[in-house]
């Protein structure tokens, strides 16, 4: 009796710590409106791939090789960054641990990424990276323009109604509950922009959506 006891805490315990593993190694990122994540980042380049491989980034505590994938690219423009040219940049080996597939068929990229302490460019999946021509003309505008004036704002995601801000200095964002998805009007055409006032309200792009919600004036 004691044996099958002993060994039903064994195995309860291998498949507790099977689970955590599981669950540790699955990458999981919160939304993010087009605007947070150029704040958010430190380079924000267009690009496209011209060469992909596997290499080695040193060893974890116990030892074993860490590897990530390096794409060599083609650095189109700078948005946001050091004033250099980045020839490369680099992610985990699969999606598992966060890792970004790109593809190295002449497909231009509006990439975010961050800055390694060695200056190297890394991204992940929670980085906003786009096909460039899947990018709306309000977006394309916005990162040399209007993003950056509200990076002092703070946009405040809505997944169910009612929803709720706390400050004059966020945006309220609502694609979720109006559209059911985060690519939305307020993604792909607004911009959260700060007012003279230190307030903060959604800016109208090129493109003219729907009156689905009501702070939409011009700053």
């Amino acid at each position: 009796m004691t044996w099958t006891a002993n060994s039903c805490f064994v195995t309860l315990t291998i498949l507790f710590l099977w689970r955590v593993e599981e669950i540790a190694e699955a990458c999981s990122c919160a939304p993010v409106h087009p605007q947070q994540a150029f704040c958010n980042s430190d380079v924000v380049i267009r690009a496209k791939v011209v060469g992909e491989q596997l290499v080695d980034a040193g060893n974890d505590i116990y030892g074993n090789s860490i590897k990530r994938i390096k794409y060599d690219i083609k650095q189109i423009k700078m948005f946001k960054g050091p004033t250099r040219v980045f020839d490369a940049i680099y992610t985990a080996p699969t999606s598992a641990v966060c890792g970004v597939t790109l593809v190295n068929n002449g497909t231009e990229y509006l990439i975010t990424g961050k800055l390694e302490a060695d200056g190297t460019m890394h991204i992940t999946l929670c980085d906003f990276i786009k096909p460039w021509e899947a990018t709306s003309a309000t977006q394309k505008k916005s990162l040399t323009q209007r993003y950056e004036m509200g990076c002092d704002c703070k946009i405040t995601r809505c997944r169910f109604i009612p929803c709720i801000i706390h400050s004059p200095a966020e945006c309220l964002w609502t694609d979720w509950v109006i559209e059911k998805t985060y690519n939305g009007g307020q993604a792909k055409h607004f911009a959260c922009i700060k007012r003279s006032d230190d307030s903060c309200a959604w800016y109208r792009g090129e493109a003219q959506p729907k009156r689905d919600f009501l702070d939409i004036e011009d700053p």
